[in-house]
């Protein structure tokens, strides 16, 4: 082939490979883990709280406030964590900054009534998950969730953990109203009166973005309050079960000993206001004096994908889906995922994630939306070579793509949507 041939032949291969690319279909996610197992957050005495917005209104109104005046803040059944159930819908009308929400008090909260009334807490996780519509619009609401301490039934606060956003992505905010040992908040939400701690870095998850939108996310946070006169609290984030933001060496609270955590609010507001009417919502509330993680499954877990999305005028095709397990390092088939502790941070050595493949789904048809994790589905490897089902206490992540009616194959979406699987 003669040289000028042979470069057009590579060009016109090169610019049919861009145009697939180009045209190929959006990159899919595993919406949500179907819930077929009992969650044990209700028997675990670690538990203070949990709410998977199915029950009846009783439920609801243990909360110290639970806006049942507002028609929009609502349990729905349209979204929800699985396959049955509801959630709670945070409302944003155009221009608005926000319908909806929870605040929980417990422990030796000053006003309530509280749960577990009397008992202090100077650790806690709380954990939702959090989902935004495909066309969701505008970047982060401003605020999400926060714990707290309140020292008086003026709602006074001897310290408060945000869960804010930044931008698309999530941060946290944490804050002392402490000073000299003593209380100088003198209302909720001083501000003039709170000391700051440090607001950066912010999630390297895009919680807010249009790659993540449309499915459901794992969202965790902890607090620790440091030790009386010691600078050693500590606030850390989680999101899809990868530590994304860690604050230490914090001092909440000085010498102050009085109250202890003893509130968490799941809230809605915007500061500047939806650029457009929308909703997202929250599922799955759990408040702990323990670690949490994710969602709880079977061993033939199913997994419930996004639907199908593609240029204009294609039609959807096969799809598929992996599962991976987390390993230690760099071993043969792993894939590097996330560096959660960048050296940057000024906290330790970065660390890697890896994970590696253990099932692989068949190709599964465009009518299909779910798939049950199983042999007959698809194929076991590596750790799950000699098995037909995923391991007990296993924690397993996993992802997808998607195909149009021309054969062509969307990327693979990112590892997502971790599930720990049901001890016997």
């Amino acid at each position: 082939m003669q040289p000028r041939m042979q470069f057009l032949t590579i060009a016109f291969l090169l610019g049919l490979t861009a145009q697939g690319v180009e045209n190929a279909p959006a990159v899919p996610r595993i919406d949500s883990i179907e819930l077929d197992v009992p969650q044990p957050w209700k028997k675990n005495p670690d538990v203070i709280w949990y709410d998977d917005f199915d029950g009846d209104e009783a439920t609801q109104q243990a909360y110290h406030e639970y806006g049942s005046h507002h028609a929009e803040n609502v349990r729905v059944e349209a979204e929800r964590l699985g396959a049955t159930g509801k959630s709670l819908r945070i409302h944003y009308p155009k221009g608005s900054q926000g319908i909806g929400g929870r605040k929980l008090t417990f422990g030796d909260c000053p006003f309530g009534p509280p749960l577990r009334k009397g008992e202090k807490f100077e650790e806690l996780y709380w954990r939702i998950y959090v989902k935004h519509p495909a066309n969701w619009t505008g970047g982060g609401p401003d605020k999400m969730s926060r714990c707290t301490s309140f020292s008086s039934g003026k709602w006074t606060q001897a310290m408060i953990g945000h869960v804010w956003s930044s931008g698309e992505a999530l941060t946290l905010d944490p804050a002392s109203g402490i000073k000299d040992g003593r209380v100088v908040t003198t209302k909720y939400n001083d501000f003039p009166n709170l000391k700051w701690l440090g607001n950066k870095p912010v999630s390297p998850f895009l919680l807010h973005s249009s790659d993540q939108a449309g499915r459901w996310v794992c969202v965790e946070a902890h607090v620790k309050l440091n030790t009386p006169g010691q600078k050693d609290g500590i606030m850390r984030l989680w999101v899809d079960g990868l530590l994304q933001c860690d604050r230490k060496a914090l001092d909440w609270r000085g010498t102050y000993t009085e109250h202890g955590i003893n509130a968490v609010f799941l809230e809605a507001y915007w500061n500047k206001g939806s650029l457009v009417e929308q909703s997202r919502w929250y599922d799955d509330f759990v408040v702990s004096t323990k670690p949490i993680g994710p969602l709880v499954a079977s061993k033939h877990p199913v997994l419930r994908r996004t639907p199908y999305a593609g240029p204009e005028g294609s039609k959807p095709g096969a799809w598929e889906a992996q599962v991976a397990e987390k390993v230690e390092a760099a071993a043969e088939g792993a894939e590097q995922i996330f560096k959660r502790l960048p050296d940057e941070w000024g906290h330790q050595k970065g660390e890697d994630v890896w994970l590696r493949t253990v099932w692989s789904s068949k190709p599964m048809g465009a009518g299909l939306a779910a798939v049950s994790v199983s042999a007959e589905n698809g194929s076991f490897s590596g750790a799950l070579a000699k098995e037909a089902q995923l391991q007990a206490g296993g924690i397993y992540w996993v992802r997808c793509r998607q195909q149009d009616s021309r054969g062509l194959w969307s990327g693979w979406s990112d590892w997502h949507q971790p599930m720990r699987i049901a001890s016997p």
